[in-house]
Formats: structure tokens, sequence, C-alpha cells
């Protein structure tokens, strides 16, 4: 059943496509936050891998609500990895070390890049597509985002 809540199915389907880019970048940041879970070495180890962990959680969760959201403004959600890189704005891992400090520093600028794309969406969103729940939606995101970068910086 075609979705009626009160915005366009054009400004649907415009903010669909930019939360299917969103939900790119999440994925790709979950995959490299997987891979520094896994393949950290060292001698903080045990705290990294640990540390990673608590970041990738987190992020399955960001994943999944972008997906329901995409959902429930009646769209498909992209879910291949092919679809994901080609929509993604990051760059896949390509590292020499699997040392702590080079994981948190490249995950870092991933989720800097993230901060600062949904900063772009929070008015457009709201104003040109007259979608107030994706708004504040990716507001919500942009400051989980920013709680976990804070967190990554810290340990630099």
């Amino acid at each position: 059943m075609k979705s009626n809540i009160g915005i366009t199915d054009e400004n649907r389907q415009a903010v669909a496509d930019a939360l299917a880019k969103i939900l790119a970048d999440e994925y790709i940041l979950y995959t490299k936050t997987r891979n520094a879970h896994w393949n950290v070495e060292g001698p903080d180890f045990q705290d990294k891998h640990k540390f990673f962990e608590s970041q990738f959680e987190q992020l399955d969760e960001f994943i999944d609500d972008v997906a329901e959201r995409i959902r429930t403004l009646g769209h498909y959600v992209p879910s291949t990895l092919a679809a994901f890189l080609e929509l993604t704005a990051l760059s896949e891992a390509r590292r020499e070390k699997n040392d702590g400090k080079g994981f948190i520093k490249e995950l870092l600028e991933d989720h800097d890049t993230i901060i600062i794309r949904l900063r772009e969406h929070i008015t457009p969103f709201a104003g040109k597509y007259l979608d107030l729940g994706t708004s504040d939606f990716i507001t919500g995101l942009m400051e989980k985002h920013e709680k976990m970068a804070w967190f990554l910086r810290s340990h630099l």
C-alpha cells in the first residue's frame, strides 16, 4: 500500500535517495570498524578489541534505524555490497599496519565525514522536502556520531 504521510511522492523519493547514501556510509563504516575489531594488534590489543566492538555494535543499530526510516517513507532499501560501494562517500580501508592508533585515526575521519554529510541534510529535509521527521532523525544520528567521534578522538 502506498505511503500517505503528508509528504509528496517526489519529496519522499529525494529523502529516501539521500538516506540510501547515508545508509551506505554507515555500512562501510560498520565494516571498517568490524575490521579494526578483528585485526587490531599491539600492546593495547584487549582494550582496543573491546572498544571497537562497542563501536560496531552502535553502528549496527544505526544501520537498522536508517534502513527502517527509508521503509517508513515507502521505499525499498539498497542492501548489496555493490550498491553500498557505489553510494558511499567513504573509501575501503587500505593499511599496512594494524595498530590501534591507525585504525582510530581512519575511523575518526570517516565519522567526521558522516557528521558533515548529516549536518548538510538537516535543513533541506525540513525546509525543502517538508520532512521534519527525517530531519529530526538525522539530527539525532549526527549527535550519536559526534559522541562516537569524541570517544575516538579521546584515544589520540
